[in-house]
């Protein structure tokens, strides 16, 4: 029998991924209204959470030889008070500080040895505009213990959906099991391996009853996952964008009413996906253009990762995801005709097979030797398959509460590649969705330039979706969209 602490072959490859300041942690900031708990009175709370979800008590155990993939083992030393940080900003507490502060924590990597997972409790943010106190937690999570999708489910253990303070409850006692000897770790390892009787043996019934559809499904199979394979080798244009990141981090972000949005797509006969990645592709083309790159003719390839989890493994840790290869027709200047090309461009791609093959290559990756999933993360690092990755997480839609304390607002974060210098996470959250832009420190020092872009480029696709059913009220939309850099600049539309 399989153990389900060990990892999946894609939970592996983002262990593989993670070199030359490439840190695979996925990542937020959360800001909420009210005065910040105590330090103490937050760190019971989170205690008294944790039995919810064991494995933030788990740290990564390594097989000798590379005979296995790693498996979770109990952390003998866990101490809670090492994951939940405590930081202040410096006076005025803009917003701009706060992105700063995120930068510098998102460009740190997560300690193997514990737990691969960190919280940031952080005062001294500026009041709102009403004068209503303000505070912040930063939250880190490596790739490999949650994808961006079920770590939506995972803030249950945190969040409320009742502004009513619940009843601190004393934290159940936890005492960690032994850990596992290098022996125990390669035997369990190989006998895993070779005695799963749930994986081996399924192929081989399957061709001995029905060996000419066995036989069939898998020439299928493997024709989708080489349609999927196909669009990613070849190769996505040189950019600014990419070249080697350094150990730094610049971070800012966009926040803006879902209204926006669902009006862009319905004037435009679209989706909300199709008006994330037109925003995308109309900012970056207004930020190259500003930096003299000629983009006629130039498409970039954003890759979006995909969901490929069942309804009945939501809220489940680790990894069911892959990856579509989007077009950005950078190139195009017209709002409306740049949604229109994207939103055909999707559309194929979700009837095409490359959607089937994400699935196959997901469930491909669970049996790949650890030595060979190693190598190939380590090829896909060194190879130029797209130009940055770009996310969209549908968040809950109703108010969540903290201790009591009402969460205002949600910037999610992607992890750069090696050779991806900006990455772009966007998540919607009760009537607003933010843009996440984390870019490396030194290859682009004008985030705050990509940051306006982007959100003039979000006006004008908003201008461009008015029809006489959806009616474009410029002054009204002029008060739902805030940005922020690391910078110092604090923009506005105008």
């Amino acid at each position: 029998m399989s153990n389900p602490d060990r990892l999946s072959g894609l939970d592996s490859a983002f262990l593989h991924l993670e070199r030359g300041g490439a840190h695979m942690h996925v990542a937020s900031i959360m800001v909420f209204s009210g005065e910040a708990p105590h330090y103490d009175e937050f760190l019971r709370f989170l205690e008294s959470r944790l039995n919810r979800v064991p494995r933030y008590r788990k740290r990564l155990a390594f097989v000798p030889l590379e005979q296995g993939r790693p498996v979770w083992v109990d952390d003998p030393h866990f101490n809670v008070r090492y994951h939940l940080r405590h930081s202040a900003l410096p006076s005025p507490g803009e917003d701009a500080q706060l992105a700063a502060l995120a930068g510098r924590l998102f460009a740190d990597r997560l300690d193997r040895d514990k737990p691969l997972w960190e919280m940031n409790l952080v005062e001294g943010l500026a009041p709102d505009q009403n004068g209503e106190p303000r505070f912040a937690v930063i939250v880190k999570t490596h790739h490999a213990l949650v994808d961006g999708i079920s770590g939506v489910d995972i803030t249950s253990v945190l969040f409320s959906a009742s502004p009513d303070e619940e009843p601190l409850a004393p934290a159940p006692k936890w005492i960690p099991r032994p850990l596992p000897t290098s022996a125990d770790l390669v035997g369990d390892a190989l006998i895993e391996r070779f005695s799963d009787p749930s994986e081996v043996s399924r192929a081989a019934r399957a061709l001995v009853r029905s060996p000419r559809r066995a036989i069939t499904e898998l020439g299928g199979r493997i024709e989708q996952t080489g349609a999927l394979a196909w669009a990613g080798v070849r190769s996505a244009p040189q950019t600014p964008l990419n070249q080697p990141i350094g150990p730094h981090r610049r971070y800012g972000w966009i926040n803006a009413s879902l209204a926006t949005f669902k009006q862009i797509k319905n004037g435009l006969d679209g989706t909300i996906n199709d008006a994330v990645l037109t925003t995308v592709s109309l900012g970056l083309g207004r930020w190259l253009r500003r930096r003299g790159t000629d983009t006629a003719g130039l498409t970039l390839t954003a890759m979006v990762p995909v969901s490929v989890r069942s309804q009945d493994q939501s809220g489940q840790l680790g990894n069911r995801v892959s990856a579509l290869w989007a077009p950005l027709p950078v190139f195009e200047e017209d709002p409306a005709a740049a949604f229109r090309y994207i939103s055909k461009k999707m559309g194929d791609l979700k009837q095409s097979d490359q959607a089937v093959g994400a699935d196959t290559l997901t469930e491909l990756a669970g049996f790949a030797p650890p030595t060979i999933a190693s190598q190939a993360a380590r090829l896909q690092s060194r190879q130029r398959l797209f130009n940055l990755v770009v996310t969209n997480v549908p968040g809950p839609q109703q108010p969540l509460y903290l201790l009591g304390r009402r969460l205002d607002a949600l910037y999610p974060v992607v992890p750069l590649t090696t050779k991806t210098a900006l990455g772009v996470a966007a998540m919607s959250y009760c009537g607003r969705l933010s843009f996440g832009l984390l870019a490396d420190y030194d290859a682009l020092p004008d985030l705050g330039d990509v940051v306006a872009d982007f959100k003039g480029a979000l006006f004008d696709l908003g201008r461009a979706a008015e029809t006489d059913r959806h009616r474009w009220d410029s002054a009204d939309h002029e008060t739902l969209f805030s940005a922020h850099t690391p910078d110092g600049e604090t923009l506005s539309v105008a």
